[in-house]
């Protein structure tokens, strides 16, 4: 009984989550540009064939305070209810998104980068624990810190992002 009971509620929670989310991407780098963006280029496409729409897209330089100066601004867009960032994440002086986005959060959600890792762990083996992924919300929004590589957007948003963007928008009420 308990079972059946849970198995209706994750449906009922499905069938009230069908939503589309206006997102932006932003895209940490020194090194490219937006016509060579591969990683956002992944995470838009996916985002928009899922019924999503892509409000804001930038790329922007590793730099806390531009990152920081950049998701307050996102913060105050009432079109955007989720942001998904892509590069700066990994262990080098330059990689700061962690850090910085860490710092903001109201709540974390620690499961998306063990998720993240576990997903990672068949393709890439141990080099997978140096794969940092965060996810959490920001004054009522929703944000996922990704890797840099198109790869690894392309598993998060597949296997992650995608399947609970409208779950998680309706249970913060957006």
């Amino acid at each position: 009984m308990a079972g059946r009971k849970l198995k209706d509620s994750v449906a009922e929670h499905r069938e009230k989550s069908d939503r589309s989310a206006g997102v932006a991407v932003i895209t940490l780098s020194m090194s490219r540009s937006i016509d060579t963006d591969k990683s956002g280029d992944v995470i838009q496409n996916l985002l928009e064939t899922n019924g999503h729409h892509v409000i804001v897209r930038k790329l922007i330089p590793d730099s806390r305070t531009v990152l920081r100066a950049t998701l307050r601004a996102l913060m105050r867009e009432k079109n955007v209810q989720a942001i998904i960032t892509t590069g700066g994440t990994g262990l080098a002086p330059l990689d700061i998104t962690i850090e910085t986005v860490e710092g903001m959060l109201d709540k974390v959600l620690p499961g998306f980068n063990s998720l993240f890792m576990l997903l990672s762990y068949p393709q890439v083996k141990s080099a997978s624990m140096l794969s940092r992924a965060l996810a959490g919300t920001i004054k009522g929004k929703i944000i996922f810190c990704l890797p840099g590589s198109p790869r690894a957007c392309k598993l998060a948003m597949e296997s992650l992002i995608v399947p609970e963007l409208g779950h998680i928008l309706m249970l913060l009420g957006s």
